[in-house]
């Protein structure tokens, strides 16, 4: 849990001043944060809190947190560049979920001697996830619990197996990894596809290398993705490549 990587992680340095700094958690969309580490260990220097809706004005963000010390971000979700940075001067200490956040401008907030860290994150729930998807769309599983609890008709549809079918993997790095072992495990024959991929990887993993983004699209049944946003991947599946895609395959996104 990224989450709770925070309570061994972000715990800062004692100091002699006795001043309460304040901490802000953004995007807390559940409202979980607070409940997810033992925050109450660092209420003697620390006041934290948490910011449950997502601001994008960045003036309005500016004006609910440009008096904390300290903030927590859920990864790319509040982008902080040169801009925003300038505008936060008594920022000393920002933390991303995941050790890695494109949307930080690492050597702006440098220059400001604003520290940037972040927590272990986990491939264990995206790849569990990832596997929920996949099964609950091969055997309608949202439609059927639906009808049935709104006592519509019961078992209107034909789920599909998974067996013998082909898994396309967009992204093999820790979590299209486990994704694979997985799908061998279902009987599925896994094909990989990324900008970098190589044979010796791919083979490393179990899987075949698919010669081009195409060629996966439209050798799998089911297409799941696990790319890292950027200049290469933005825009990855347009409306040529879903056409690409076989009729009534399956496409999840827990990228």
């Amino acid at each position: 849990n990224e989450h709770g990587a925070l309570r061994e992680r972000c715990q800062p340095q004692s100091s002699s001043e006795t001043t309460v700094q304040t901490c802000l958690i953004l995007d807390d969309y559940q409202n979980a944060a607070l409940g997810l580490a033992e925050w109450t260990r660092l209420a003697d220097q620390v006041a934290v809190s948490s910011i449950t809706d997502h601001v994008a004005d960045q003036d309005a963000l500016v004006s609910k947190i440009d008096r904390a010390e300290i903030l927590v971000i859920m990864r790319e979700r509040t982008p902080f560049p040169e801009a925003l940075l300038k505008r936060l001067p008594r920022l000393k200490l920002l933390v991303t979920s995941g050790m890695r956040n494109l949307a930080i401008d690492v050597a702006a907030a440098r220059a400001r001697g604003i520290t940037v860290c972040g927590t272990e994150s986990s491939p264990t729930p995206p790849t569990e996830l990832t596997w929920a998807l996949i099964l609950g769309l091969a055997r309608h599983l949202p439609l059927e619990n639906r009808n049935l609890r709104d006592g519509g008709p019961w078992q209107t549809t034909i789920g599909t197996d998974l067996a013998g079918a082909t898994l396309g993997i967009l992204g093999l790095g820790k979590i299209g990894t486990r994704v694979a072992g997985i799908g061998r495990a279902f009987g599925m024959r896994s094909i990989a596809w990324s900008p970098n991929l190589d044979d010796a990887r791919a083979a490393a993993a179990g899987v075949e290398r698919a010669e081009s983004r195409e060629a996966l699209l439209e050798g799998s049944d089911v297409v799941t993705i696990h790319l890292v946003l950027g200049d290469r991947t933005r825009g990855l599946l347009g409306e040529a490549e879903l056409r690409r895609m076989r009729p009534g395959a399956i496409l999840v996104n827990t990228s």
